[in-house]
């Protein structure tokens, strides 16, 4: 390697040092005024260094590497420039204003969660309408008067510090409560009686990874890495540890119980108690796929750790216990998943009977009421069948309609559980299950400002480069024109076994309600299909999932759902890496680009935080020189041409992103802006104070898309918004 070499003042005096690039207008509908206030976009000029590694005997030049350096006042600067750039295009999108304006007033209706019990006290979420962050009520019994018991709207003036999980002692006389600050995946633990609601512990810090999971009354399990010693926010952590905190002592004196010794080294260490306290369950993973399954009895010797399955080429959990009986949810041998039965006795895979056998659906599983719920996919949408104790099927659930059904799940002595259920067009509602009878009850059904009767969804299937078959659901409102003028959002992910089912979204309802169309694609790399699926999209098969992603494209245009020139394409985090990569090859395709938080530099990203734990998905570039050079041919960083004709793009991250750190769509962005050919703008939004997603307050959120769908569709040719449009 040889050293970067940058006189970082000078680097700091070249921001002012600007490119200008013409934006041609899309349609001959923009004013004059617009086009010409729009015609010009000075981009900060980015300094190169001479950063060159070396990957077995190939030197790969890296000109930006300073902007990995997160803490440096250089960095800093970058992105404030960067961020004055776009933000001067931005609020220059003459109805960028009216769409926030939609959103606000279509997210302001209140949103709550299910019920729970825990102890003598129920619980539940809601927030008001557009409240930064949900609020956590408490009542004495299930329809009485709330109270507020915890507001993560007070932990901060501007919505930026969040509730990141919350969990409950047996008797539920004290609640552990994880907060997020500015979206890190760092976070601290309060803990609380629940019936004074004060604080009675001082504060656990530097928790990441990490559930909460209660011993009794007496303290909780919680994982967590040794703090790095560069920069919290990227620098790598490697070596997870499961400890314990007993009430009343200082975090000082928490005791290791997993991950201290070379043979439990892992990335990804995480312990729970059973429902029935006897049992402490420790999952230990090197990736986000594939783990082993060890077990204690906390009746007997609590040193004494039993091995269920090792190795990690497949995945296994405890669902159940009873006594000595144990119910285990595994893929080995079963890529769709099944329920096995075993002792704790001898609990190795040669002694497991099947209890629910593996379908050609993917299988999930939840317990309550002393019964088991299987939820399969089937073709990414929700069915539900009831079993027995003893294996029997009591029934096939009856649910309200063809979407994505969630919640089935509650203590094993209760005789009623809450689910949920949603598509792309019909918002969330709440049903009480009766588990003895099978009957269910409309719980809540929100109070929105949308009519799902005024819109469509259907699902399709489509042939991908090489003959597979991908499903894809298309939403859209009635009376869009089916004429290949519609705006267009084609979304995808594709990794680490993610499903994307149908769940109801305001921002989506929003963009539909415009006169847009939103698109899914179940690409492989997801788990929609088991196993199978989920590895033909992994390291030298990635391809493939770029290759439906283009495929499914391509089938909007060629069935006159959109065209080329309104058509944008949408992923984050993988999906964005998706995005980055699908414009790289085929920037024919689209006329607008939103990869966000994405994962854009593949020869090193395993160097920062917890990526090297992504390697099961990816590859690394230090496996083998066939992987390094399959990464370097995708990896958006790296394929970035000069003088290619881009579309628009905004990329769009967070300064406290530590999961996908904010360099790689630094780095991206900069090799587009001093490579693009194209009068398209290429910008890239980054979000101050917030993380990699979870926990954005509503506010920010409201923000960012108004400024997505505002440069969407001004790129697509818009001065109206093309609902609007259709009215004329």
């Amino acid at each position: 390697m040889i050293l970067p070499t940058l006189n970082y003042r000078k680097a700091l005096s070249l921001l002012t040092v600007t490119t200008s690039i013409l934006i041609v207008g899309c349609s001959d509908s923009k004013s004059t005024e617009t086009e010409a206030a729009m015609a010009q976009i000075n981009y900060p000029t980015t300094a190169t260094v001479d950063t060159v590694d070396t990957y077995h005997g190939t030197q790969v030049a890296d000109p930006y590497r300073w902007l990995e350096d997160d803490r440096s006042e250089e960095t800093g600067a970058w992105v404030d420039a960067q961020n004055e750039v776009t933000q001067d295009y931005l609020e220059q999108i003459p109805f960028r204003e009216s769409i926030k304006e939609k959103l606000t007033k279509l997210w302001d209706y209140e949103k709550i969660g299910s019920p729970f019990k825990e102890g003598n006290k129920y619980y539940q979420y809601k927030n008001s309408g557009i409240q930064n962050q949900y609020v956590v009520y408490q009542s004495d019994s299930e329809t009485g008067e709330q109270r507020v018991f915890l507001d993560p709207n007070t932990f901060s003036d501007d919505g930026t510090v969040s509730l990141a999980g919350l969990s409950f002692s047996k008797d539920g006389s004290r609640a552990a409560y994880q907060i997020s600050e500015g979206g890190s995946d760092w976070r601290k633990v309060l803990v609380m009686d629940t019936e004074t609601r004060e604080v009675t512990e001082d504060t656990l810090v530097d928790i990441k990874f990490s559930g909460l999971s209660w011993r009794g009354n007496d303290g909780f399990y919680y994982s967590s890495y040794d703090k790095p010693k560069g920069s919290e926010l990227s620098a790598k952590t490697d070596t997870h540890k499961v400890y314990y905190h007993k009430l009343g002592t200082p975090q000082s004196s928490d005791r290791v119980v997993y991950g201290d010794k070379a043979d439990q080294k892992g990335r990804y260490n995480g312990a729970y108690v059973t429902e029935d306290g006897r049992y402490l369950v420790i999952s230990r993973s090197i990736s986000t796929s594939g783990n082993e399954l060890r077990i204690v009895d906390l009746s007997k010797d609590e040193n004494t750790i039993i091995d269920i399955i090792t190795g990690y080429d497949t995945d296994t959990s405890v669902l159940h216990t009873d006594g000595d009986k144990l119910w285990l949810t595994t893929n080995k041998d079963a890529p769709n998943k099944r329920v096995v039965t075993t002792t704790i006795q001898n609990p190795a895979p040669s002694t497991w009977v099947d209890f629910i056998p593996e379908t050609k659906n993917v299988l999930s599983v939840g317990t309550g009421g002393g019964n088991f719920f299987a939820n399969y996919m089937v073709d990414a949408v929700t069915a539900v069948k009831q079993y027995d104790i003893t294996g029997k099927l009591i029934r096939d659930i009856e649910l309200p309609g063809v979407g994505s059904a969630g919640g089935f799940g509650a203590d094993w002595e209760d005789d009623t559980l809450y689910y949920s259920f949603s598509n792309y067009i019909t918002p969330g509602s709440i049903y009480k299950y009766y588990i003895d009878s099978g009957n269910s009850e409309l719980f809540n059904q929100p109070k929105i400002a949308f009519d799902s009767q005024q819109f469509d969804s259907k699902q399709v299937f489509y042939t991908s480069k090489d003959g597979v078959e991908v499903p894809m659901i298309i939403s859209y409102k009635k009376g869009t024109p089916m004429d290949g003028t519609a705006p267009t959002i084609l979304y995808g992910y594709g990794g680490f076994n993610v499903s994307l089912t149908p769940s109801f979204s305001v921002t989506n309802a929003a963009w539909m309600d415009m006169g847009g169309i939103y698109a899914v694609a179940n690409l492989r790399g997801g788990g929609e299909y088991g196993k199978e699926w989920h590895d033909a999209g992994t390291k030298m098969q990635k391809q493939n999932v770029f290759d439906d992603f283009i495929a499914a494209g391509e089938y909007l245009i060629e069935n006159n759902y959109t065209s080329s020139e309104k058509l944008a394409v949408r992923g984050g985090s993988n999906g964005g890496l998706l995005v980055g990569a699908v414009t790289n090859q085929r920037p024919d395709l689209m006329a607008v680009a939103l990869p966000a938080v994405g994962v854009m530099d593949m020869l090193r990203y395993h160097t920062f935080t917890a990526g090297a734990g992504w390697a099961y998905d990816y590859g690394t570039s230090e496996d083998s020189p066939e992987m390094f050079e399959y990464l370097k041919a995708y990896s958006p960083v790296h394929n970035v041409e000069e003088g290619a004709q881009y579309p628009a793009i905004m990329v769009t991250t967070a300064d406290h992103d530590d999961r996908v750190v904010p360099a790689h769509s630094f780095k991206y962005i900069a090799e587009l802006q001093a490579k693009n050919a194209s009068d398209n703008p290429v910008l890239i939004r980054i979000e101050k104070d917030a993380g990699h997603g979870a926990g954005t307050p509503v506010s920010k959120t409201i923000e960012q898309y108004a400024d997505i769908y505002g440069f969407t569709l001004y790129n697509m040719g818009y001065d109206k918004l093309p609902g609007e449009v259709m009215k004329k």
